[in-house]
């Protein structure tokens, strides 16, 4: 009888702390942007950033370019307005979101390192780095 009842108290109590839930934290969304075919696919893409942070500001976002997406993140690049791309960028990366520039597009393209504005970041190669953050950092892909 003392067994049955211990059993059943231990029972009770499992089945109460299941019961008892704890509040999960919020996760991260990661997301890639990858731009590669030029200027109106960035401009796309950096419309597409803002309204992603506007719903959700905690989001973190890395932009991957290579072959034409780089040419937005070239010193004295425009948009078909004539507003520079530099100033929505840097505006993007006071809010936490990451440009990376392919190496080996600058190389075959014969572009001047230089060229790359100081809040882009070079990386070997862009399709790489969208493979890296896919596998082993776990973003979810966009192309605008």
């Amino acid at each position: 009888m003392k067994s049955t009842l211990s059993l059943l108290m231990i029972a009770g109590t499992l089945a109460l702390s299941g019961c008892a839930s704890t509040p999960e934290q919020p996760k991260q969304t990661k997301t890639v942007y990858h731009i590669n075919l030029g200027l109106d696919q960035a401009s796309n893409g950096l419309r597409n950033i803002r309204n992603h942070l506007a719903a959700d500001p905690t989001a973190k976002i890395t932009v991957v370019t290579h072959a034409l997406g780089v040419d937005f993140l070239l010193d004295g690049a425009k948009d078909k307005n004539g507003n520079p791309y530099q100033i929505i960028v840097e505006d993007l990366v006071s809010k936490g979101v990451d440009f990376r520039v392919c190496n080996f597009t600058l190389t075959s393209r014969k572009i001047d390192p230089q060229r790359v504005i100081p809040e882009a970041k070079i990386v070997p190669s862009g399709v790489a780095e969208v493979g890296k953050l896919q596998t082993y950092e776990g973003y979810a892909y966009l192309k605008p």
